[in-house]
């Protein structure tokens, strides 16, 4: 018999929004975090605006030592992981160390950090050979992501399976989906993951700068992010991080814990086409929607609401509406489909997760997040895309999906529909 999997704890610091409550009071009024870049000085770049996190690691109860050990991803995985263990209601008394595990995904790892660090060592960039002299005890962490899966597994008393999963954009789904295999596996009981990247710094603004993937709305940063719109010309650059407890679901039972949702179904494909490039016809996302609706042993007609990628550039925004159009047939008409990329940016493999938690909190509510600044349809995107503000739904069964650099294409399926008939 297979194992089934649910979430009992969910934490989130995103921008606008540190904390499960005010993510969701953000989405749920269509509020938008972005703003004109703060952390260091854009002038020099095409697209000047982010979606940041005003974020005080000691005021979320950081020790000076871990600030200085942590890069600001690995400081905001470990805050939210609290959050998410807290919010489970797990004591650690309760907890199997060795049936306990961690899967934490990132796309760029600790970039402000070594960013930060090769502009110290280098003197500014003066250098070639670079003095070491000059550098944090822990650069070393810095250049192994495997560093931020180690933190988590610390703060929460993990010592069973852990490990980072880095597939770009959709690091945040898979490693999800990587944490509900274990546990159905039998390889542990409670997984303790999500995803987190803090990637707001000169060298990834110059990276996506270079190929013209970042909006220029320089002049009006709060409207900048604008999937599905037909005035839009670039996704915005985000930071944050979303992490869970998942349990095997007799596991959750037995403790009488609060299953927000079951993880019913996961898949993941790669286009094998392009380092950037996606087919127009969405065919491999629509296999990784068919494969996880397949493994939730659902019908296209179960899906209530779908949680978009929509980055906000075209080519993603039509091959998504493909994609949902060839997995789910007529039912996508029927189907309101959203992107929060709209509100809090591209924080890059940390938005999985965050996705994941609002696809959670849109069943726990049956409210779904809008499309915000969304007033323009491109007619080439024609499903029912929530525009600017939330709307009441009935929503026991969400689809959440992602895209990444390299080809990766992930789907999920969550579902409350036996708690919410009980």
């Amino acid at each position: 018999m297979t194992r089934r999997v649910a979430i009992t704890g969910i934490g989130v610091t995103a921008p606008g929004g540190i904390g499960v409550k005010d993510f969701w009071n953000l989405l749920s009024e269509g509020r938008t975090a972005t703003r004109g870049i703060t952390f260091f000085d854009p002038s020099q770049f095409r697209s000047r605006v982010a979606a940041e996190i005003d974020f005080d690691p000691q005021a979320h109860g950081l020790t000076p030592q871990e600030i200085r050990r942590m890069d600001r991803a690995a400081q905001l995985a470990v805050v939210t992981a609290r959050e998410a263990v807290a919010d489970s209601g797990l004591e650690p008394a309760e907890l199997d160390p060795y049936r306990t595990g961690v899967t934490i995904g990132s796309a760029v790892g600790a970039t402000m950090g070594l960013d930060r660090e090769y502009n110290v060592v280098s003197d500014g960039g003066r250098l070639d050979l670079v003095d070491h002299r000059y550098a944090v005890p822990h650069l070393y962490d810095y250049f192994v992501p495997s560093s931020f899966a180690a933190e988590v597994a610390w703060a929460v008393g993990a010592e069973g399976p852990t490990t980072v999963v880095s597939t770009g954009c959709t690091s945040g789904l898979d490693s999800v989906g990587y944490a509900t295999e274990l546990i159905r596996e039998g390889a542990a009981d409670v997984m303790v993951a999500g995803a987190t990247d803090a990637p707001i710094s000169p060298i990834t603004v110059a990276c996506f700068d270079a190929i013209k993937a970042t909006t220029p709305r320089n002049d009006d940063a709060e409207h900048a992010s604008r999937p599905f719109d037909g005035t839009r010309n670039g996704f915005v650059l985000g930071e944050g991080s979303a992490v869970f407890v998942l349990e095997e679901l007799d596991h959750a039972k037995a403790r009488r814990a609060h299953v927000y949702a079951e993880i019913a179904g996961f898949a993941t494909r790669c286009n094998a086409f392009h380092m950037t490039g996606l087919r127009p016809d969405g065919r491999e996302m629509a296999e990784a929607i068919r494969v996880a609706l397949a493994e939730a042993r659902m019908n296209p007609e179960d899906v209530d609401y779908i949680n978009a990628h929509g980055s906000g550039t075209k080519q993603n925004d039509r091959h998504e509406t493909a994609a949902f159009k060839r997995s789910l047939g007529e039912h996508a008409y029927a189907t309101p489909v959203s992107s929060i990329k709209s509100m809090i940016g591209h924080s890059l493999g940390a938005i999985g997760s965050i996705e994941i938690a609002a696809s959670v909190l849109a069943i726990e509510n049956d409210v779904v997040p809008p499309t915000a600044n969304l007033h323009t349809p491109d007619p080439e995107c024609d499903l029912d895309y929530v525009p600017i503000t939330a709307r009441e739904w009935k929503t026991d069964t969400v689809l959440t999906v992602g895209s990444g650099f390299g080809g990766f294409q992930s789907a999920m399926v969550l579902t409350a529909k036996e708690r919410k008939a009980a």
